[in-house]
């Protein structure tokens, strides 16, 4: 049976019986062009066609059970190999036999099919794309999962001189962050400027209103950032002018003339990858307008340090610095290299040397610190033939060796003495471990390393002046703060700065994410917490230690992930267990492999067991790492010169595999849904490019492909194509030698042609990486060193998306295949979540015209039924805590709203030349929407609009309503009515309202269906949303949206929580049956109630008109009326609390008491009701029944009496009644 044998655009629901399915045409991909082409109809021959040209055909089929929802699956046209798909010009075929061996769950009897299918272009836009304005996109802000526990590298730090709980740190990539509170809480300050590495922050003492940021990490490790300048706020962090010096790339130190804010001395390091001129030490002396230089050596030479004595603001002393990093080797120390002292801020400057008391040769690195309380007390940490410690006590005149042991061991890295301002004697020694020494530098101890918790390898210290046990540390691993000198460390867990090379999920329910961070290991962690709290830092799990790189989640197995970390080295690790076996590669010969510092791994999708790792080779295992094979010659130019890294450093030898050269950089398997041989994409760090069509059997040489590459650039990333084999981008940075260029290459062909895509005229920073959507070929993410772009024409154009998202360095992103969420990893800011990229597609396939449209909904994804644990470690997390954002719950749907200022006129939303055509098309008379035509199940009732949603789950408690807007300038005042239809039966089982936003909504429905409100004194507002009631079965519902006279609807499918046992038949019916009873007996409690209510109205109008009666009739009635209160008071309290009452007191006897008990064991039954629900039931009708009688005896004696009482009175002569 194929589908052509059922008309093309019936609609239909029901049993069937065989394996068969109904279409139903949505159009809701498609351009106002395109619907207007309605060609496609079933052909004789038994084959579905249509006349568009090109198109790729999506199906998905919604699988029903008779009580439930069984299954969804989403194909695309090229899933059904073997099927009978062909492609073909001009038109797309599908042969689909539904009763196919190839997917024998569809064989199941009995069973309601729903088959959407939607016939998207996968050529050319419907319309012209443009750039996106993201001023109305905050609702679809990627939200921050963490983690902060392992947080990252802190470069700078410095306090407000009047405030020392009002603390700046700079990060080396993830920008500045503020806290007012001692370190309790921080704010990213910095995060819409262009560069993110810091590496200098400086308060002015004067004016500590302004700040000085200087960008460019100044350790220049292999992954050190760069930054472009140097930037000033005069309100403390809230904005930011940039001030210039781009071209210094690393300045290291930042110094404030005490008294004259606007005079500031700069450290530039300089371009550690490239010589330039813009190094040595920058003045100004009018705020940051204009700069001088005032210490230049040479194009190789910087500023590793500079400081200045605070008794004498013109004199400074600087450490010049001549080093050289290159991809494959670093050397410290050159002629260049030395102390500078100055003593008229600048002019002039003299040179320290050997005949002063400092080392003979050549030096490298030279950490400087003076001690403010005796200023001619100088230490010099020189890195020379010998390193060691040296001590002036002239202020840097003459020098003399203190100690060359303990003093450090890596000076390229870290280099930095800080003496205590009171005690020229006690000094902090900032390296591997922070040591202190209270004797000048002669001895020191550790006081903080792994003994007393504090992550290794220090970079940045603060000490208070006026009390210097309160000292602040910054590290590879984050921040600690003490206030003791140093003896114990609090650290600052809410700085989520960790820095990761790669990004990877797994398949489960939620699902869980995983990557490698930069001196920090490998850590998996939860796309949503599912607990009170939301993400946080025990929901996180380090699997691997070391410097972490790429992770694999071993398919099938959730605890089994492969986890890289430097140099090679690979473990498979048991999560459950923490079971480790090392599976990094051998040579069967001995051959020495050269695996580079960030090695490629890479799952096969041939076995769950198949994964491929790289070094000069290509490595493949078909048991889990157990055994591998060499599947490919040396893929790199095996260029002998540029491997060094054994000897690289200079004068300090710093082997550490950093510098591993010539090796393998990216394994990419092509998609297995082409089924052909394995092809495998792999590039290399000297700019090879190799393509294997046969799983390494033969290889292809594509590096002379890349028009305009420079030979020998990194090529770090690859994306091979979902919808095509032939189909890859290729990245190519060339960073490392001093071109800063975005450049992402294009192939349509296996790499025999490449075209260049991306360059610096459409995006900035250097290209990271790239991923294509599985579902929309035209939507691509682009991450580079200054963040997150977006294409919606397949490149032609990109939106910088940067309102919601800071602009750190985005190293890898992935898309989750089943919940659509772009996953992002970065390098500064540990991972981000951007849900559900549906409404991103959307625009793709319809054009970013689609924007000019006064209202839209979009796809909606999936809704899950989780349950929900309470608070995991911690239960009261207060400020000091990390606290990832969780997604929203219930059914996420994302819905348009133009802005005012888009009507009528070029549209804000919009970019580009279209958006004046845009505006004119928006000012066309609007017709009403004719619901009845879209509303194919039921015909929906027109409820009032209505405020928020009362019980359970609320209904988008993000959304603005009339008491509170999140976005005051974007206020819409018109009301979103949401109605939810339950496909199964065609019924309208939700409605409700909420306040939208001009721009992109992203709101929930709590799965719950219309409830009943309970009796209560307080009365409901006429515009009331009813009350959410019970919750809904697993299912296909539509949500259909109302805007004033537009209506747009989307679909979503509810799932049971997929963590429990699947549920046979529907095992909410008796739920349902007792909801049912309990809604029944509920309304005639109200009735009571309300009676009651009204009978108390009357009172007190009746009491108003008596202070104009006579004596007598106000006497008599006066009595009934308090005896009345009174009863009525009474009554109430079978119900309630008494009115008024001060304190608490909640009595469990009570009928509201029993109301709610009875409500809420009748929601958790599933299958047999449990023997409190039908107790509580049972008690609640009972009491409910004496209430009603009660109210009835009240109403027809007493209240009765009363009223034929007031009416013998005639009150109504007094006044109305």
């Amino acid at each position: 049976m194929f589908l052509s044998d059922f008309p093309f655009d019936f609609t239909a629901i029901g049993k069937l019986n065989d394996s068969y399915g109904f279409l139903t045409k949505n159009h809701e991909g498609l351009s106002n062009q395109e619907k207007k082409q309605k060609e496609p109809v079933g052909r004789a021959d038994g084959n579905f066609s249509t006349s568009i040209p090109w198109f790729r055909v999506y199906i998905t089929i919604i699988m029903i059970e008779t009580k439930g929802l069984m299954r969804k699956q989403n194909y695309d046209s090229k899933t059904f190999k073997g099927v009978g798909v062909q492609k073909v010009n001009p038109t797309t075929v599908v042969y689909f036999p539904l009763d196919t061996p190839n997917q024998p769950f569809m064989r199941q009897p009995y069973l309601t099919f729903l088959a959407l299918l939607t016939l998207l272009c996968t050529c050319v836009p419907a319309q012209m794309s443009a750039q996106i304005d993201l001023k109305h996109w905050d609702a679809l802000a990627p939200r921050n999962i963490g983690p902060a526990g392992m947080s990252g590298r802190v470069t700078a730090i410095d306090v407000n001189p009047t405030d020392r709980d009002h603390i700046y740190v700079g990060t080396a990539s993830g920008g500045v962050w503020m806290s007012k509170n001692g370190g309790i809480s921080f704010e990213p300050i910095f995060d819409d400027q262009k560069y993110l590495g810091i590496g200098a922050v400086a308060v002015s003492d004067a004016n500590p209103n302004i700040i000085w940021v200087g960008t460019g990490e100044g350790n220049p490790r292999n992954s050190a950032n760069y930054g472009g300048g140097i930037y000033k706020s005069l309100d403390g962090g809230k904005n930011w002018q940039f001030m210039g010096l781009e071209a210094t790339r690393h300045i290291h130190r930042v110094i404030v003339h005490p008294t004259n804010p606007d005079v500031v001395y700069v450290g530039a390091m300089g371009n550690m990858w490239y010589p330039n001129e813009e190094r040595g030490v920058y003045k100004t002396t009018d705020g940051g307008k204009t700069w001088k230089k005032i210490l230049y050596v040479n194009d190789g030479t910087g500023i590793a340090e500079m400081v200045l004595d605070p008794s004498n603001p013109n004199k400074l002393i600087a450490a010049t610095w001549t080093f050289d990093r290159d991809p494959d080797y670093f050397n410290s120390g050159g002629p260049g290299s030395g102390i500078w002292v100055t003593h008229d801020g600048g002019d002039n400057w003299e040179r320290r040397t050997a005949k002063d008391g400092l080392p003979k040769g050549d030096l490298g690195r030279i950490g400087l610190a003076i001690a403010a309380g005796k200023p001619n007390v100088v230490y010099a940490l020189v890195e020379a033939k010998v390193n060691g410690l040296y001590k002036s006590t002239d202020g840097g005149a003459n020098w003399k060796l203190v100690s060359e042991k303990n003093i450090g061991n890596r000076p390229f890295y870290y280099a930095e003495l800080y003496v205590d301002p009171q005690n020229e004697n006690r000094i902090y020694n900032v390296f591997t471990y922070l040591s202190k020494s209270e004797d000048g530098g002669k001895s020191f101890r550790q006081i903080a390393d792994y003994g007393n918790g504090v992550h290794p390898d220090h970079h940045a210290f603060w000490i208070d002046p006026n009390d210097p046990e309160y000292v602040i540390d910054g590290n590879d691993g984050g921040l600690n703060i003490s206030h003791d000198g140093g003896e114990t460390w609090r650290f600052a867990a809410n700085l989520p700065l960790a820095q990761l090379y790669h990004i990877n999920y797994d398949m489960s329910f939620p699902y869980n994410v995983g990557g490698g961070m930069q001196d920090n290991g490998s850590w998996v962690g939860p796309s949503q917490g599912l607990k009170s709290g939301g993400i946080t830092d025990a929901d996180w799990q380090e699997v691997y230690f070391g410097d972490g790189f790429d992770l694999i989640f071993k398919p099938g197995n959730a605890n089994m992930v492969y986890a890289a970390s430097q140099g090679g080295a690979l473990g498979r690790v048991n999560r459950r267990t923490g079971k480790t076996v090392g599976i990094k590669p051998v040579h069967p010969d001995g051959t020495f492999l050269r695996f580079n510092w960030n090695a490629p791994i890479a799952q096969s999708d041939e076995s769950d067991c198949t994964i491929y790792m790289g070094s000069q080779f290509v490595h493949k295992s078909t048991d889990c790492g157990d055994h591998w094979t060499i599947i490919s010659p040396d893929l790199t130019t095996n260029d002998t010169a540029r491997q060094r890294s054994m000897i690289s450093g200079g004068l300090t030898i710093d082997a550490t595999q950093a510098e591993n050269h010539t090796t393998l950089l990216a394994i990419v398997p092509n998609h297995n849904e082409f089924m052909q041989p394995q092809g495998l994409w792999v590039s290399s760090d000297d700019g090879r490019l190799h393509f294997s069509p046969d799983d390494g059997e033969t290889w292809n040489d594509l590096t002379g492909n890349l028009p305009g590459m420079k030979e020998g650039s990194w090529i770090p990333y690859i994306e091979a194509s979902v919808h095509d084999p032939a189909e890859a981008w290729v990245i190519v940075n060339d960073f490392r030698r001093g071109d800063t260029r975005p450049m992402v290459f294009h192939t349509s062909n296996y790499g025999q042609t490449f075209t260049k895509v991306v360059d610096e005229n459409k995006v900035s920073g250097h290209a990271l990486a790239i991923v294509q959507d599985p579902v929309e070929p035209n939507l691509l993410f682009l991450g580079t060193d200054q963040g997150l772009w977006i294409s919606f024409d397949k490149g032609e154009t990109y939106t910088h998306y940067n309102e919601t998202y800071p602009g750190v360095s985005t190293r890898d992103m992935k898309i989750h295949p089943r919940e659509h969420d772009l996953i992002i990893g970065t390098f500064g800011r540990a991972v981000w979540i951007l849900d559900d990229i549906r409404p991103f597609r959307a625009i793709a396939q319809r054009g970013t015209e689609m924007l000019q449209d006064s209202f839209a909904v979009f796809p909606a994804p999936d809704a899950y039924q989780w349950e929900t644990r309470s608070y995991q470690g911690v239960r009261f997390y207060a400020q000091g805590q990390f606290q990832g954002e969780d997604r929203q719950r219930g059914a996420m749907f994302t819905y348009w709203v133009l802005p005012e200022e888009g009507k009528g006129k070029k549209k804000k939303g919009m970019k580009g030349d279209e958006g004046a055509a845009a505006g004119a098309k928006a000012v066309e008379k609007e017709q009403g929407p004719d619901v009845s035509r879209m509303l194919r199940y039921s015909t929906v009732e027109d409820i009032p609009g209505r405020e928020n949603a009362r019980g359970g789950m609320p209904e988008n408690p993000a959304a603005s309503t009339d008491d509170e807007d999140p976005n005051p300038p974007a206020k819409n005042k018109k009301k979103v009515k949401i109605q939810v239809v339950d496909v199964q039966s065609g019924d309208t089982i939700r409605t409700y309202t909420e306040t939208p936003v001009y721009g992109m909504n992203r709101s929930s429905w709590n799965l719950r269906r219309d409830g009943i409100g309970f009796p209560s004194r307080r009365e409901r507002k006429p515009d009331a949303d009813t009350p959410s009631g019970s919750s809904v079965v697993p299912g296909v519902y539509e949500l259909i949206l109302t805007l004033g006279n537009h209506v747009d609807k989307t679909m979503v499918s509810v799932h049971q929580d997929p963590r429990e046992t699947k549920a046979t038949g529907n095992p909410f019916a008796q739920r349902d049956a007792l909801q049912a009873e309990m809604d029944t007996t509920v309304v005639r409690l109200t009735e009571s109630w309300t009676d009651l209510q009204e009978a108390g109205k009357a009172i007190k109008r009746v009491e108003g008109l008596l202070k104009d009666a006579p004596k007598a009739v106000k006497d008599s009635l006066t009595a009934d009326i308090e005896d009345l209160k009174k009863a009525i008071a009474e009554i109430e309290e079978i119900y309630t609390e008494k009115e008024g009452l001060k304190g608490i007191q909640r009595n469990p006897t009570n009928l509201r008491a029993k109301m709610f008990s009875a409500r809420r064991y009748i929601g958790q039954v599933e299958g047999k009701p449990t023997q409190m629900a039908e107790v509580t039931l049972r008690r609640f009708k009972e009491g409910v029944e004496a209430f009603g009688d009660k109210v009835n005896v009240f109403m027809t004696e007493d209240f009765a009496t009363f009223r034929e009482a007031v009416r013998e009175a005639e009150l109504s002569l007094f006044g109305k009644l």
